[in-house]
């Protein structure tokens, strides 16, 4: 089985820009030469179709102590081609930020484990997203005027909600990574699958995978690592029996845009 992983992060005003060169590999960040390609979508007008015109004035006007963006991090599969990836991530999109503008990068780092690639998604997103009002960059994100919209700042989709709804909401954006990801891996002849559900929900007696990072590994011992690499060995062979019967198409999986 494929592994999953899906984490969501916040961003405070003026830590935006930073973070986009970060994902995007710019400047000092060129070092880590991982970056297997980037894009955007669904930037306002005065952006000009451009995140570097998008998260400096994000920084700048944003309330403060708002989270200027919010940021999803996902494993996708390995054995996957450059396109097969693209694709994969072209369909993941959609679901994940509807029409919010956002900014994305793929990376693809050598595994401080095993040596193997490891593929995962940033996926960086503003929560005001664009109503057709033409604003300057300090007035888009001002404060939200209910009453008279082309007044105030364009309205942030992220309040409003209970813990509940909150909950629901987290469920829901796991599961349609996971199915987009099933169906691409179908799609290209395989016969793993990733599962978004916690392990105690798939029936699994053990301890979740903790994220170490490269620096906490290069400092365990060899055997430490060995049994780390034997264990994720273990648990990522495929059951042939619950594969079956899962029925995924892209069709029924896969969100596309327009």
């Amino acid at each position: 089985m494929a592994s999953f992983h899906f984490e969501i992060k916040s961003g405070k005003k003026g830590r935006a820009t930073g973070h986009a060169d970060y994902i995007t590999r710019q400047g000092v960040h060129r070092k880590h030469g991982d970056l297997l390609f980037s894009g955007s979508g669904n930037m306002p007008s005065f952006a000009q179709d451009s995140p570097k015109s998008f998260w400096p004035p994000a920084d700048r006007f944003e309330r403060a102590n708002a989270a200027v963006y919010r940021e999803y991090i996902i494993a996708l599969p390995r054995g996957l081609t450059v396109d097969q990836l693209r694709a994969l991530v072209d369909d993941m999109i959609p679901g994940l930020v509807g029409d919010r503008p956002y900014q994305y990068a793929l990376h693809s780092p050598e595994s401080s484990i095993d040596g193997g690639e490891n593929p995962h998604l940033h996926l960086m997103y503003s929560d005001r997203a664009p109503d057709g009002i033409d604003r300057s960059p300090q007035q888009y994100f001002a404060r939200y005027n209910p009453d008279h919209p082309e007044k105030g700042g364009c309205k942030k989709l992220s309040g409003g909600r209970n813990r509940i709804q909150l909950r629901d909401e987290v469920i829901a954006k796991r599961r349609h990574v996971a199915n987009v990801q099933n169906a691409h891996l179908a799609l290209n002849g395989r016969s793993d699958f990733v599962d978004h559900r916690s392990l105690q929900e798939q029936g699994v007696d053990r301890a979740p995978e903790r994220h170490l990072g490269p620096a906490r590994i290069s400092g365990m011992s060899e055997d430490d690592v060995r049994q780390l690499r034997e264990a994720r060995v273990s648990r990522e062979t495929p059951d042939p029996s619950a594969t079956s019967g899962l029925g995924l198409t892209l069709g029924d999986c896969v969100t596309t845009s327009g």
